[in-house]
């Protein structure tokens, strides 16, 4: 009897242990599966308008984290970053898993350059060119595939306008 005394006191303390455990996953399970907020972006192309939602990176963390180690994005989405003013924008591909488009905006919305295909963890330095605003990163082959080209304008709120 005397020996079953620690044995009961381990056996609660362990029970103890799975309770807060269980909450704790659960406590952790919202913020797991939360979804990023998505925002109304449009581009005015030659061949039309084309809608999409995308995510914007307006932090130094969420633009040094970008779209890295995601293996799937749908093909109506992207990532805007907004660098918040105009400058020349360097990008990488850095632990990014998927090919992606990387168009490069001034101020006013227009498009100064794309990028296409970018490699997948590559180190390599993807230039702006100029001073832009911001850079939006769709799927890989998407610019090629809406007919989208440097000039083409981005329609969303950080460009004063509205998609």
């Amino acid at each position: 009897m005397i020996a079953s005394v620690p044995l009961l006191r381990i056996v609660r303390a362990l029970r103890v242990l799975a309770v807060l455990a269980f909450f704790g996953v659960l406590a952790a399970v919202p913020q797991a599966l939360a979804q990023p907020a998505l925002e109304k972006l449009a581009i005015r192309a030659s061949g039309g308008v084309h809608p999409f939602e995308v995510e914007v990176a307006r932090t130094v963390e969420e633009r040094s984290r970008g779209l890295m180690h995601r293996r799937y994005m749908p093909a109506d989405r992207g990532m805007l970053f907004d660098f918040g003013v105009d400058g020349p924008v360097a990008m990488w591909m850095k632990d990014t898993f998927i090919p992606l488009d990387m168009l490069f905006i001034r101020k006013d919305g227009t498009i100064a350059r794309i990028a296409e295909n970018t490699e997948p963890h590559s180190t390599r330095t993807i230039s702006s060119g100029e001073d832009v605003r911001s850079v939006l990163e769709l799927n890989g082959g998407t610019a090629a595939k809406l007919g989208i080209k440097a000039g083409d304008r981005v329609l969303h709120p950080l460009f004063g306008s509205k998609p």
